[in-house]
């Protein structure tokens, strides 16, 4: 009829089909070809995907560097006030694991660029932070809102942010574990709970005040919580993702077996 416009041949008109099948599919092999692959669809792992992400997440951006400081200026208030409600929005609101996972996605695919653009941008946007909240520290204490004593007293709800110990390093490798399983098989969600378990923010806000107040031991227990707090989850996120592409498909496959997934589908 004039003015009809005919449908590409690659698309295949919705009653040929799979009952059920959602209306996005283009071809009815493309259930045949995922009850082929190896593993549940929700254990797949896109590699494009995953090196998409960890270069943009080694990308340092103007939103990255507010929400960090931002996340720091909490940590801070935190502190002052042994807030631990604080000291959770404050994991909530820090962006830094984005480039952790992005170092040990680099690590693992032997793009040694992206490793160093990660490192760098944990590393200068830790530092920016740090410095931006020292001076509003500075300027707090002048104005007489912080003192030593605010920072140096016993803090039963947030002392433990700059005294680490084993616990925050195995803590460190289970969150970074745990987002670098995220990041492959794109569960964003789950993010929000590495996001509160590792206190790599609520260090750095730590830190800051130290700084301000010039308390030695504040600064260097920061420090080590900080950095165990990185390397932690770099480590664990490095071995999670070697783990992921050299065994991945046999796991998943064995494991679709186990439960008996592939019968069912």
């Amino acid at each position: 009829l004039p003015g009809t416009v005919k449908p590409p041949r690659h698309v295949v008109p919705l009653r040929q089909r799979p009952q059920g099948s959602p209306s996005g599919t283009p071809f009815d092999a493309a259930s045949r070809l995922e009850a082929a692959a190896p593993g549940h669809p929700d254990d797949a792992v896109i590699w494009e995907s995953v090196v998409a992400q960890a270069e943009s997440g080694a990308v340092a951006t103007v939103s990255f560097l507010i929400f960090l400081v931002l996340a720091v200026v909490l940590a801070a208030i935190a502190v002052v006030t042994d807030s631990s409600v604080l000291v959770v929005g404050a994991m909530v609101v820090g962006p830094e694991f984005s480039a952790i996972a992005a170092a040990s996605a680099g690590i693992v695919l032997g793009r040694w660029g992206l490793v160093g653009r990660s490192l760098r941008l944990l590393v200068m946007s830790f530092l920016f932070a740090v410095l931006v909240v020292t001076a509003l520290a500075l300027v707090a204490r002048a104005a007489g809102m912080i003192t030593p004593e605010l920072v140096t007293r016993p803090r039963p709800n947030t002392g433990f942010i700059w005294h680490p110990d084993q616990w925050s390093f195995v803590v460190a490798l289970v969150a970074g574990a745990a987002g670098a399983l995220a990041l492959a098989i794109e569960k964003t969600a789950t993010m929000v709970g590495v996001f509160i378990s590792v206190t790599t923010v609520p260090a750095a806000g730590n830190l800051a005040l130290g700084l301000a107040v010039w308390e030695k031991g504040e600064i260097l227990g920061s420090l080590a919580q900080l950095g165990a707090n990185v390397a932690g989850m770099v480590v664990a996120g490095t071995l999670l993702l070697a783990l992921i592409r050299s065994s991945w498909p046999w796991i998943t496959s064995r494991a679709e077996r186990l439960l008996g997934q592939r019968g069912a589908r």
